[in-house]
């Protein structure tokens, strides 16, 4: 299995176990799904009897739920403020070089630097043009100056789906 982690913070963000696709060479997406999640869920052991020690007393009722992203479940992701459209653009400028400093630093080939310089702006527009949908999360670090992953729905408005920079990620074979 190889999960992706953030290049600069190190956060695990996605995995190969959501099938991941390229989009202008600088961009994966992938479909999620909403999952709903158990809110203070009792656990109870092997040989228990909750019967007995009043485990049961809302036994037919109806537990604590939430819906979730799995993808935010899985990978810890946090919900992160949007930005306005120019503070992003401001925040963009910044994460870019933040990438090309460190893709230059792990000696990456100069074709991914290359490839990544050459499709960022593409990337870009595709995100700009859509950046009112998004939902924003960033990962465990709570770092908004790193990767943000940007989810929207597909266009049968039912299908959530996430964006991320590829030359963001670095892949960690488990």
């Amino acid at each position: 299995m190889i999960i992706y982690e953030d290049i600069l913070t190190g956060d695990e963000i996605i995995s190969d176990t959501f099938k991941l696709k390229e989009v202008d060479n600088v961009l994966f997406e992938c479909d999620c799904r909403n999952i709903t999640k158990k809110l203070n869920e009792d656990i109870q052991l092997d040989g228990a009897n909750p019967s007995a020690e009043g485990g049961d007393e809302d036994a037919g009722g109806d537990a604590d739920t939430v819906q979730v992203l799995d993808i935010v479940d899985n990978f810890r992701l946090q919900e992160y403020p949007k930005l306005e459209k120019d503070e992003y653009k401001k925040y963009i400028k910044s994460y870019m070089k933040k990438i090309l400093k460190a893709l230059e630093e792990k000696g990456a080939p100069k074709e991914t630097i290359d490839e990544f310089k050459n499709n960022a702006q593409t990337g870009l527009k595709r995100i700009l043009a859509n950046y009112k949908n998004y939902d924003v999360f960033v990962g465990e670090s709570f770092d908004g100056e790193a990767m943000q992953v940007l989810v929207d729905y597909r266009e049968d408005g039912v299908t959530p789906y996430a964006t991320f920079w590829k030359h963001g990620l670095k892949e960690n074979k488990v």
